[in-house]
């Protein structure tokens, strides 16, 4: 073969194997090229540094450098990795180093997780043991304290007894009050808060035995009589109703009574001395206990209930008799004593403006002005005088003052 061709196919062995193993030493392509020029311009100085024989000529080697400083450029270009490949290179490298960074404060959570639980069971484990210490010592002193318990228990009792023999503790809702005098058998007059009151009670009625211009009703002096003996038989409480009035029209005081803790209108409702009367203003706090006790009464024919139509849902009927026969009435005077009128003497004694004493004994007035002057202070429904126009604000007294 001919010397050309022999160096055309060395030529091209070389760039063969050059591209097989190019993309392992494209680094190794830079740096020919870069040699290559480095003598392409050292030759143009110094040939002798430059030039591998001294029969070459310097054009000539010159351009074998530069033709040499372009291959080797071309080859590090073409087998040199794009820029694309570098970047997911990158980006798998940065993937891959956040996954070990995640992977690391997972494991770092997991660990303190673990520490966190260990210190935990640590603590409960000390609070079991404290708690069995303190369940202990309770248990040691309750073993030491039972012996004293036992000791002070009779001395407690006995005290308890005494203290419920006196009285009992005077419940909050009730006021204590000292007892001035008994008026009638719903009335009391007491020393409340350094001043002497009326006190009427609630939900009650009894008899009238010292209303002025009204007679001695059936009934009225045992009632009395039940109700002076409950009032002075022990600690006299007052209790008053929240959705009411606490003074009625006169000036009473309205409230429920308590002689030692036990209610003086239960009594009497219980005994039939009393009937269940002036609801105004419901509800009120023991309307259904006086109602069941006034059922009892009724049911067992007690005094004011053992007679038939006595009771009636404006009061009482009729007058109570004297042994001679005649109905008993209050004077207007303000004592206590009771003076006996017939039924002539009550025709003779009428006003001359008012008419004459009907045969069934009813007394009739024009009006409260001619009323007044024979009953100042009025007259109670079931009296002779009694009229129904006259009695305005319906509280079954007419020409009241």
């Amino acid at each position: 073969m001919k010397k050309g061709s022999l160096w055309c196919l060395g030529v091209l062995v070389v760039l063969f194997i050059l591209s097989v193993i190019g993309k392992y030493l494209y680094g190794f392509f830079l740096l020919l090229s870069l040699a290559c020029f480095f003598l392409l311009i050292a030759g143009l100085f110094e040939p002798k540094l430059a030039f591998w024989s001294k029969k070459k000529t310097r054009k000539s080697a010159g351009i074998g450098y530069l033709i040499l400083t372009i291959v080797f450029s071309v080859l590090f270009a073409i087998f040199s990795p794009n820029q694309d490949v570098a970047t997911k290179d990158n980006k798998a490298k940065t993937a891959s180093s956040e996954i070990k960074k995640e992977e690391s404060k997972k494991s770092n959570i997991s660990a303190k997780k673990a520490d966190d639980g260990k210190k935990e069971e640590k603590n409960k484990q000390a609070d079991e043991n404290k708690r069995a210490d303190e369940q202990k010592k309770d248990k040691a002193s309750v073993a030491a304290g039972t012996t004293a318990a036992v000791s002070t228990k009779n001395k407690q009792s006995k005290s308890n007894n005494t203290n419920k023999q006196k009285t009992s503790a005077t419940p909050t809702n009730q006021e204590p009050v000292t007892l001035v005098e008994t008026v009638d058998g719903d009335t009391i007059k007491v020393n409340y808060k350094g001043k002497t009151e009326t006190v009427r009670y609630l939900l009650v009625d009894t008899p009238e035995e010292k209303k002025p211009g009204t007679c001695v009703q059936p009934y009225a002096v045992s009632a009395y009589n039940k109700n002076k003996q409950l009032v002075n038989s022990g600690k006299l409480t007052l209790e008053f109703e929240t959705n009411g009035d606490k003074y009625d029209k006169y000036g009473r005081l309205l409230a429920y009574v308590f002689v030692n803790g036990k209610s003086v209108q239960e009594e009497l409702l219980k005994g039939g001395y009393a009937r269940v009367a002036y609801i105004y203003n419901p509800p009120y706090k023991y309307l259904s206990k006086y109602e069941s006790d006034e059922n009892t009464a009724k049911s067992n024919h007690l005094n004011i209930w053992s007679e038939s139509g006595y009771v009636t849902d404006s009061g009482f009927n009729g007058c109570a008799k004297t042994s001679s026969g005649t109905s008993t009435a209050s004077s207007d005077s303000s004592t206590t004593s009771h003076s006996t009128n017939s039924g002539s003497s009550n025709g003779s004694s009428s006003s001359a403006t008012s008419a004459p004493t009907s045969s069934g004994g009813t007394e009739i007035f024009a009006n409260c002005t001619e009323l007044r002057k024979k009953y100042p202070n009025g007259v109670p429904k079931g009296h002779p005088a009694y009229q129904e126009k006259m009695d305005r604000d319906h509280d079954n007294y007419a020409c009241e003052r």
